[in-house]
């Protein structure tokens, strides 16, 4: 099938100022780009909207919702067409048999649950090939997560690694790199990934270095030590050479504004020493995960269900409350940050709490009859750790300056489940119309590129992320002047207004030409060495 974009202002993903013209595209490649093009079996009139490359979601969880639904409407319908799993240290491979019961506990709260998979892959080449099999709408890229890596390799026990721990870490890591993973992530925030110390970090990155794969990271501290979590990311960068990105880039807590130009001045330094760090952020100031977050990292240390042993135990229960209220250093308490009045559930396993879906923990509480922090553990304790939460963490002035950076590229960072955050359905849309039209903080040619070039670029997608012939036909067709997200906190199950179509190699998924069933055209990428 061959079909023509024509009268259409073609924005290539270069960073290149918006030209007239047409593009053609055949059996799913992009045959022509340029001020005209050849017949086609379809013609679509762009009318004057631009036509782009697909958007890349540099940071997604659709790992495991989409092997039950392969088309997440969330990501289609706001045009990304390429997403990147496996973030955060936390992801579905490898997953030994033994430590299925345990991780499918730990992993519900940000990857949500499945009762019909049999959670049978065992690692990455398995996972991979599985969804192979079962097909996605987009184009799926996975990368290997230190969670699973560590379990594997060291358990779920709260420990540091030894010689002996360090030689399997590494090996289990270059076996997923080999499978294809596009570089390792971790979230030093989340358990089992928070207990490794910098010697395990550039042990793995030396691995991922030699593979030429970056380290996509949560960093251990986004929040009062944002400074000396940084250091510590640099210096493993320094001393290993391996590509640094920083994950959903932010500065959580309003009181942590004063650390604004230092933290610039980390970035600018890097840049300066030749260190390769690049970001993704999500445009918008509060931030979702699992509500076990507020919890110190010791009440994780076993998994899920030492957690819940300890969640019962009136002693373990009072120390978890003392460390919430009083801090410990280094750890990124959110309810310091946030508030109880900041923090909102959003998801829940059961319906049994259902109830508690759209709160926030001063609500919950009311509604409770407890403490806001008494009711948050009870309902962790009550759903088996299953709960997610936005919470709200920050500056908008922040947001513009980093989006601004030459290092930061557009993300999602979208759970699923639940009644999700709202960049779930919006934040590519939100950019183009908040910032770019709106707020003008970057032209609109420099958002595209960050939402398609650069990232291609950045996780070395091969042939997507540009228009241009021989590239696959991932096109977003989208009007620049309505362009704009409708989600809301409370009602934030909006799809956009303004993308107008979206196809994935060839095949047109969302607008007026869309197949009513087609085939699931998304590819599983694999990065090969």
């Amino acid at each position: 099938m061959s079909i023509r974009i024509e009268n259409a202002r073609i924005i290539d993903g270069t960073g290149s100022p918006a030209t007239p013209g047409a593009v053609r595209v055949e059996d799913g490649v992009i045959t022509h780009v340029g001020p005209t093009a050849p017949e086609a079996a379809r013609t679509i009139d762009a009318k004057g909207r631009v036509v782009c490359p697909g958007f890349i979601d540099t940071h997604s969880h659709s790992d495991l919702v989409v092997m039950e639904d392969p088309f997440i409407q969330p990501k289609i319908r706001q045009g990304v067409t390429t997403e990147i799993l496996g973030q955060d240290g936390i992801s579905m491979a490898p997953l030994p048999k033994r430590h299925i019961p345990a991780w499918r506990k730990n992993l519900s709260g940000l990857e949500g649950e499945s009762e019909t998979l049999d959670w049978t892959w065992e690692t990455t080449d398995g996972y991979l090939s599985r969804l192979e099999q079962s097909g996605a709408g987009t184009n799926l890229c996975y990368l290997a997560p230190h969670g699973n890596v560590r379990m594997e390799a060291m358990g779920l026990d709260d420990r540091q690694a030894n010689p002996g721990d360090l030689k399997l870490l590494q090996a289990v890591l270059r076996r997923e790199l080999e499978a294809g993973a596009f570089g390792l992530s971790t979230g030093l925030i989340y358990p089992p990934c928070t207990y490794a110390d910098k010697a395990e970090m550039e042990a793995l990155c030396s691995v991922a270095a030699e593979f030429g794969r970056p380290l996509v990271i949560h960093q251990r501290s986004e929040a009062d030590t944002i400074l000396e979590s940084m250091a510590e990311v640099l210096d493993i960068a320094r001393n290993t050479g391996v590509h640094v990105h920083f994950s959903h880039f932010k500065i959580c807590g309003k009181y942590n504004a004063d650390k604004f130009e230092r933290v610039l001045g980390l970035l600018d330094r890097a840049a300066e020493e030749g260190l390769k760090v690049t970001i993704d952020q999500y445009p918008y100031v509060a931030g979702s995960t699992m509500l076990g977050a507020i919890l110190p990292p010791w009440a994780h240390a076993g998994g899920t269900d030492k957690l819940l042993e300890r969640l019962a135990d009136e002693k373990s229960r009072a120390r978890m409350l003392r460390d919430i209220r009083e801090g410990i250093l280094g750890w990124d308490n959110f309810v310091a940050f946030a508030g109880v009045d900041g923090i909102f559930v959003t998801s829940t396993r059961t319906e049994a709490n259902g109830d508690a879906v759209g709160k926030t923990l001063v609500q919950l509480g009311e509604m409770r009859g407890k403490p806001p922090l008494e009711a948050a553990l009870d309902l962790l304790f009550q759903e088996e750790n299953a709960v997610g939460m936005v919470d709200f963490y920050g500056l908008e002035e922040h947001i513009k300056a980093f989006m601004a950076r030459p290092e930061m590229n557009v993300c999602t960072d979208g759970l699923l489940g639940g009644t999700p955050h709202p960049r779930t359905y919006g934040a590519f849309p939100r950019v183009l119309g908040k910032y770019v039209r709106e707020e003008k903080v970057m032209p609109l040619e420099t958002a595209i590129r960050k939402m398609t070039g650069k990232p291609a670029e950045t996780f070395q997608i091969d042939k997507r992320g540009l228009l241009k012939p021989g590239y696959h036909a991932d096109i977003v067709l989208l009007d620049p002047d309505t362009v704009r997200d409708n989600g809301t906190y409370t009602e934030p199950r909006q799809h956009p207004t303004g993308i107008d179509l979206v196809m994935v190699n060839g095949t047109v998924l969302h607008g007026p030409t869309a197949e009513d069933t087609p085939t699931p055209p998304g590819r599983v990428l694999r990065l090969s060495r």
